[in-house]
């Protein structure tokens, strides 16, 4: 539901983005009129927010697969076999930090370069079903919960092409669109081992690959270029570490998505 909310805006915003004359504008004073022109590089940095999701897409036979106890590393007491009922994840907020770097390739083209460093936990909740079948055992059958959290610091890098509307005065709004090599450099720290000695962390693949699509609009002001820009980022590759546990193995892939709202000095 939040993919297509975020679509149908790209969509309305995308009405407004194309070039077109304005005949009827409203004459003010232009602020930095010749900035598009005056120069190919502009440069600038980015403070943003971001909401690190995940896509997960669990086994086939998920509710009928049944783990035996090696399988189950910190569900205490240690089931005789436990069952995954469900799984899913949660969203977690993040912010992330940037430098940018623009070059200019036309009159409504921009080819844009973003390296960041971004901040943001993921979280995977799973509820099972454990069964002891034991001599006496009162209760063989239980309900148990638990949430993994992977903590993630990225460096991005980021490859992105604006298409920018003409300029409306002061404001000019744009789309966007681009790929993302991340460099994850915090899912799979030993201290996170060290710390959690008696739970199985869940760990991620440090590398990932990002296709992107966003919005934004330019405000110009006396002295500098002022842009509140809003995108989506989707991993394309797996990024969970399969360790042969009920938390893994319960697991056929997992994407990553990000939220991000951010805003650009230039």
């Amino acid at each position: 539901m939040k993919i297509d909310r975020f679509i149908i805006a790209l969509l309305l915003c995308a009405t407004f983005c194309f070039p077109y004359e304005g005949k009827c504008q409203r004459m003010v004073v232009l602020n930095m009129p010749n900035y598009d022109q005056e120069s190919l590089f502009h440069f600038g940095f980015v403070l943003g927010v971001n909401q690190s999701l995940i896509t997960v897409k669990p086994i086939s036979d998920l509710r009928t697969h049944v783990f035996d106890s090696i399988f189950i590393p910190d569900i205490l007491p240690l089931p005789d076999s436990a069952k995954v009922l469900s799984i899913t994840s949660s969203p977690v907020p993040g912010f992330v930090i940037s430098i940018v770097g623009n070059m200019q390739i036309g009159k409504h083209l921009e080819l844009q370069f973003v390296p960041s460093l971004s901040f943001g936990d993921r979280t995977i909740n799973y509820d099972f079903e454990t069964y002891q079948f034991r001599p006496g055992e009162k209760n063989p059958v239980q309900r148990v919960s638990r949430t993994k959290k992977v903590p993630s610091t990225y460096i991005n890098f980021p490859i992105e092409i604006k298409y920018k509307s003409v300029r409306y005065n002061n404001f000019r709004p744009y789309l966007l669109t681009g790929v993302q090599y991340s460099l994850d450099l915090a899912s799979q720290a030993k201290k996170r081992e060290q710390k959690n000695k008696n739970e199985k962390i869940v760990k991620f693949n440090q590398n990932d690959i990002y296709v992107e699509a966003g919005v934004g609009f330019d405000f110009y002001n006396e002295w500098f270029k002022f842009g509140l820009e809003l995108k989506m980022m989707y991993g394309l590759m797996d990024v969970l570490k399969h360790e042969n546990n009920i938390y893994t193995e319960s697991v056929d892939k997992v994407n990553s998505k990000i939220f991000q709202l951010s805003l650009t000095f230039e």
